[in-house]
């Protein structure tokens, strides 16, 4: 394993001064400026800066990876892959510094969620590093007088940006199906969160020829929107929200370049009759992913409970919620850290604001935040459930994108299908019931692009996952997603008669 330098310097007592990546070289923003990076364990405390990239620095990146593209693409998938399976292996010797990093910057646990994002990304490097020589055409047969083959081949300079949520795991993710099959990359994280994926980017660098990944930090207007219309580039990757989504598909239409989107979700948990025990609770529990409170784009925020089982299953559900430590994301007891930033913060406030408001609707746990004691320090949240809320309500609608969970009764198979499908979003959906023939007939019926049965597990390496709807378009984690998103397929026809 390589020792990887660390490049940033001191500034201001103890904020470290992080450098960005291009051409393989650490290096400051054209204009010299930097922002900073806010933990949200305690507000207002400043852990590091980044440097402020505009469209010059942009400009400089996609130059560096064109260039790189060159000799990158025509070296053998195999050995791309063998890089692949290195970086996992490095990756894993400095997991827990990885971890400490993630979990300042994003105020998720370390116990619950930082280790185990870490582990995950490794485990992408390594996966797509054991597949990178399914790169493979196909043969056409048109004849014994004429050969027909296709091949797969690298699009280009990709552009990935990525949210604050999972920073590592989804920069992982764009690194693996960019490189795999011969592309290069312009990595933009968000400013929110950059910290933990400028160090996987060292680990990345002290291997990779230089240009072929190459990270930017900054704002989405000065850096993120130059990126998705630098003329350089040939594919847009973004995971972000739908709003967002938008501009990158008008970015793509302005010159025509194919684009993966995974935006935003609103996702629907139906528990059956048959599921009223504890580990569909505990699955319950996963699938809002209240343990990363509740900020992810699969998170099943609306809970539909049959309701001859509803007061029931709500009891258990509450006292199972009420026993999760919330706090220090860097204490091996918290279960459950802090919301990213004062923004999201106040968003998820004002949602919770908007349910009390609402005429009818009944608070199980949770609400607003502490104003005093030691949680007041940060940006931390309970667990907070809605009852007696209607599906067409705005915080039944919208993405919150906090720990804040909708629970809804219902009596009719087709009314709780019909619930689950009124949504402009499409992504993940849950299903729970000891009868797999109606399980699998409600997740055929649920129009999701990714469905779990009886379990609310996170993605896994090979699943085929993305959404339906508003919630994107394309497909990443599995190898048909790489090929299909990340390679253009050419046809070569051969007269052997000639």
């Amino acid at each position: 394993m390589k020792t990887v330098e660390k490049m940033n310097t001191k500034v201001n007592g103890n904020v470290e001064r992080e450098l960005m990546l291009i051409d393989g070289e650490w290096t400051a923003s054209a204009g010299g400026e930097f922002i900073p990076v806010e933990t949200p364990v305690k507000r207002g405390t400043i852990i590091a800066e980044v440097p402020r990239a505009t469209g010059a620095d942009v400009d400089r990146a996609v130059k560096a990876a064109a260039k790189a593209f060159e000799s990158w693409k025509r070296m053998p998938p195999r050995d791309r892959g063998k890089l692949m399976l290195k970086i996992a292996a490095d990756m894993e010797a400095q997991s827990e510094d990885l971890a400490k990093t993630l979990s300042l910057e994003t105020g998720n646990a370390i116990r619950t969620q930082s280790r185990g994002e870490i582990a995950l990304a490794a485990d992408l490097f390594r996966f797509y590093g054991g597949v990178a020589s399914e790169q493979k055409g196909e043969t056409v047969p048109l004849g014994e007088q004429v050969l027909c083959y296709s091949r797969r081949e690298p699009i280009g300079v990709v552009a990935g940006i990525i949210p604050w949520n999972s920073p590592v795991l989804l920069g992982a993710l764009k690194i693996t199906m960019s490189l795999t099959v011969g592309n290069t990359l312009v990595l933009k994280p968000a400013s929110d969160a950059p910290l933990a994926v400028l160090k996987m980017a060292r680990i990345c660098n002290a291997l990779l020829p230089k240009g072929v990944l190459n990270v930017v930090t900054g704002t989405g207007t000065e850096c993120g929107a130059m990126l998705a219309r630098h003329p350089g580039v040939g594919k847009l990757s973004l995971t972000g929200s739908s709003e967002v989504g938008k501009s990158i598909m008008a970015a793509a239409a302005e010159r025509i370049v194919p684009v993966t989107l995974e935006l935003g979700g609103k996702s629907p948990q139906i528990v059956f009759p048959d599921a009223n025990d504890d580990q569909v609770v505990q699955s319950v529990i996963n699938g809002m992913r209240f343990t990363r409170q509740g900020q992810s784009c699969t998170s099943g925020s609306r809970l539909f409970l049959h309701a001859s089982i509803f007061d029931s299953f709500m009891d258990k559900l509450v006292k199972k919620l009420s026993t999760l430590k919330i706090g220090d994301p860097l204490d091996e007891a918290t279960d459950m850290g802090a919301i990213i930033n004062r923004i999201q913060f106040e968003k998820v406030c004002a949602y919770v604001k908007d349910g009390l408001e609402q005429k009818g609707s009944r608070l199980a746990m949770g609400g607003l935040p502490p104003e005093e004691g030691p949680l007041a320090q940060g940006y931390f949240m309970e667990p907070t459930i809605f009852t007696h809320i209607k599906n067409e309500w705005r915080i039944a609608r919208e993405e919150v994108f906090g720990p804040v969970l909708v629970s809804i009764p219902w009596e009719k198979e087709d009314e709780a299908i019909r619930m689950a499908n009124d949504s402009h979003y499409g992504l993940a959906a849950f299903v729970y019931s000891h009868d797999i023939g109606k399980a699998l007939r409600t997740a055929h019926a649920i129009e999701s692009g990714w469905i779990q049965v009886n379990q609310g597990l996170g993605i896994l390496p090979g699943t085929s996952y993305g959404g339906f709807k508003q919630s994107g378009m394309g497909r990443e984690y599995s190898l048909e997603g790489m090929l299909d998103s990340y390679t253009q397929r050419k046809c070569i026809t051969v007269n052997l008669q000639y």
